[in-house]
């Protein structure tokens, strides 16, 4: 399988990370904690309690991590295309695979991101969820973890191998079917502003990607929240009997709008990260190609 899509899925990714996430870290809080009112509110108290660098707490693990989750997803996803097209990722603009193909392949490739991504993605979610301030205030408590691998480590010791997976089902849901949705939306904007045959301009890839983007996270976000409590809820002794319950006790406590809550946040965070991703993605390519 080209090595090429699974470097280029990384450098996107790692670039879409660093712009988008200040917001994720936003939308985590949201979705896990009713200390805020909104948007604002969370993005003041987080600024004036921990400065600048609370908005990039939980940062540098999913720099050398989840921006290798996202090459599997980009070199998963082009070379599940070339299995069902025989077309490698140059010849697709003169012969463009069905939305089926694209579809199938997205969904291949967001089951196997999951995979990979949970355990990553719950120590950037306990890390996201620890408001103490950067700098020790004297009589305050020390942050439960001091970094990525004491997370690791603590939630290993204290919930075993299943609790580094805790959310995982939830995830797998979200991505599998939502990262179809990605990649249909993204190749179908860039077809319908691209003459048969050729590249599109970055332009499009910039707003395709954009959009695509947004499109896959209104689809994400109520299985999103539901994730993102499940990760949490080892802190409080299984607080959920499994992702059902999960949903039921949610809904019954915080009303149906709860599992639209960081969605005007995600599609803000979505535009950007993922234009910027699916630029330098084809950016790369093209140019190794």
């Amino acid at each position: 399988m080209p090595a090429e899509e699974f470097v280029a899925g990384w450098i996107s990714g790692a670039l879409g990370l660093v712009l988008g996430h200040p917001f994720d870290t936003v939308k985590v809080r949201l979705q896990t904690q009713t200390t805020y009112r909104g948007i604002v509110d969370c993005m003041v108290k987080t600024y004036r309690h921990e400065s600048l660098l609370g908005f990039f707490k939980g940062m540098s693990f999913p720099i050398a991590s989840i921006a290798v989750v996202n090459s599997v997803l980009f070199g998963v996803y082009s070379n599940a295309l070339l299995v069902l097209t025989a077309t490698s990722h140059q010849e697709r603009r003169a012969q463009p695979p069905s939305y089926t193909h694209v579809f199938v392949a997205g969904c291949t490739g967001g089951f196997l991101q999951a995979y990979c991504l949970a355990p990553f993605d719950l120590i950037k979610v306990r890390l996201q969820n620890q408001t103490e301030p950067r700098a020790k205030q004297p009589g305050s408590p020390p942050p439960r973890y001091r970094g990525p691998v004491h997370c690791a480590a603590s939630i290993f010791q204290a919930e075993g191998t299943r609790g580094l997976f805790r959310g995982a089902w939830a995830l797998t849901l979200r991505d599998t079917p939502t990262l179809g949705i990605y990649f249909v939306t993204y190749e179908w904007l860039c077809r319908q502003f691209t003459p048969d045959g050729q590249n599109p301009s970055s332009g499009t890839v910039l707003v395709a990607g954009g959009f695509a983007g947004i499109t896959s996270w209104v689809a994400a976000t109520p299985l999103d929240v539901i994730k993102s409590r499940m990760q949490m809820a080892g802190l409080k002794q299984r607080a959920y009997g499994g992702l059902l319950d999960c949903m039921v006790s949610s809904a019954r406590q915080e009303g149906l709008g709860v599992f639209f809550r960081g969605l005007i946040i995600n599609s803000a965070r979505a535009f950007p990260v993922n234009a910027v991703t699916f630029l330098s993605y084809e950016y790369l390519l093209l140019s190794w190609g």
